[in-house]
Formats: structure tokens, C-alpha cells, sequence
């Protein structure tokens, strides 16, 4: 038993070559994790994007305790601190705000700022946290978002684009149909046909099947459903 607590220490804690592999590779599953549920939402910001993201934390988290250890470096949470804030830099870039005054990306720039720190975790060698972290914002993206657009008192359907240069005129014809409140996110085809552009389309209460079939009839899309 001690020699396996010597070895988790010299291998797995400590700044060996083993500890500084397991820490990267760690960091590019977990981004690609995250990344990958976010893409399948058709966020901007996907599978390579939160692999690049946690795998820079990391890095910068182990660089200063490398540094430390070579003895030219005192504070090994300062260039990580750095991370921490310059991450917003990347995350408002994720934030928009549409013309009907609607915000969205707010969930992409949180998850982007948590894969940051989860990231640093690695670095540090800070294993359990990690995981935990990992774990925590694949439930949020995965489960609590569909849970809160259901507790939402609103209509959600998703329609499939077949004429892509026609996507402009088509989401105004639904705008026009179910009132400029409504809102469309954009996303990647579930059905996976080439050239298909995916509407997530989130309207009030007031609208009913009836107004799904008037979109499912608008010319260029391919089909609508209820969710």
C-alpha cells in the first residue's frame, strides 16, 4: 500500500513526464466532452474550441509549477489568474445581441469561462475537482437546459431549412407569422442532410399546431416539429 501511495505521489502529484501526459490528454477528453455537447446545440463554440481552451489552462497552470520548481518562479497562481480573466476576451465574443433585443451565447461564454478553470485544475494536478467540474457542465448543457425550456410557458419547435440561400426571407416569414418576440437559433441539421440549416424556434404559449403546420408550409423548409 505504500508503495503505491509513493508511486501516485512520484507519478501522478509530482512533475514527472507520466503527471504532465496524463494532465494533457486529460485536458483535451474533457474539452472535448464539453465541446462536443455544446456543438451538438449548435453552438459557435464546439468541440475544438473547448479542447484548445482547456488544453491553454492547463498548460499555463503547469508551466508555473514548472517554473516554481526550477526556482525562477515564486507565485505559481499568477499566469493562471491571467487565464481566468483574459477568457472573458473570448466569451464576449460568443455574446450577442439580436435585433429583438434578445441575448444569447451567455450559456457558451459561461461554459467556455468553467472549461478555463477546469482546465487549470488539470494543470495543477488537481484530478477529483476536475472530473467533478467536468461532470457538473456536461449535466447543466445536457440535462438542465432542456429541463428549463420545458418550464419555460412558451412553444418550442424545430424546422429544417432545405434552401439555405433562402434562410433570410424564411425566418422573417416566422417572425412575421409568430410575432418579432419570437425567437431562432440556429443550428446543425438533426436530420444530417448536406446543405440543411436546423431552426430551434421558441414562440409564446398563444401559438398551436396549427401555426407549426403554417411553417412546416412555408416554401424551403423541410419539415417542422413540435417539441
Amino acid at each position: 500500500m505504500e508503495n503505491f501511495l509513493e508511486f501516485l505521489r512520484v507519478y501522478i502529484l509530482d512533475l514527472s513526464w507520466v503527471s504532465i501526459i496524463l494532465r494533457l490528454v486529460l485536458a483535451v477528453l474533457v474539452g472535448g466532452l464539453i465541446g462536443s455537447e455544446r456543438g451538438r446545440s449548435g453552438s459557435p463554440a464546439g468541440l475544438r474550441t473547448h479542447i484548445l481552451v482547456c488544453l491553454g489552462s492547463a498548460m499555463t497552470a503547469l508551466i508555473s509549477v514548472y517554473a516554481a520548481k526550477a526556482g525562477g518562479f515564486d507565485d505559481i497562481t499568477r499566469i493562471p489568474a491571467q487565464v481566468i480573466s483574459g477568457i472573458g476576451f473570448l466569451g464576449a465574443g460568443m455574446i450577442i445581441v439580436k435585433k429583438n433585443n434578445v441575448i444569447t451565447g451567455l450559456t457558451t461564454a459561461a461554459g467556455m469561462w468553467a472549461t478555463a478553470t477546469i482546465g487549470i485544475a488539470l494543470g495543477y494536478g488537481f484530478y477529483l475537482g476536475a472530473l467533478v467540474g467536468t461532470g457538473a457542465c456536461i449535466f447543466t448543457a445536457a440535462v438542465l437546459t432542456r429541463l428549463e425550456r420545458r418550464r419555460k410557458k412558451s412553444m418550442h419547435i424545430y424546422a429544417e431549412i432545405n434552401k439555405s440561400s433562402e434562410a433570410g426571407n424564411i425566418t422573417d416569414q416566422i417572425r412575421d407569422l409568430l410575432g418579432h418576440e419570437a425567437l431562432i437559433e440556429v443550428s446543425r441539421p438533426r436530420s444530417g442532410t448536406e446543405g440543411n440549416i436546423g431552426l430551434y424556434i421558441t414562440a409564446s404559449t398563444q401559438s398551436t399546431d396549427a401555426d407549426r403546420k403554417k411553417i412546416e408550409a412555408i416554401d424551403g423548409i423541410a419539415f417542422a416539429v413540435q417539441e
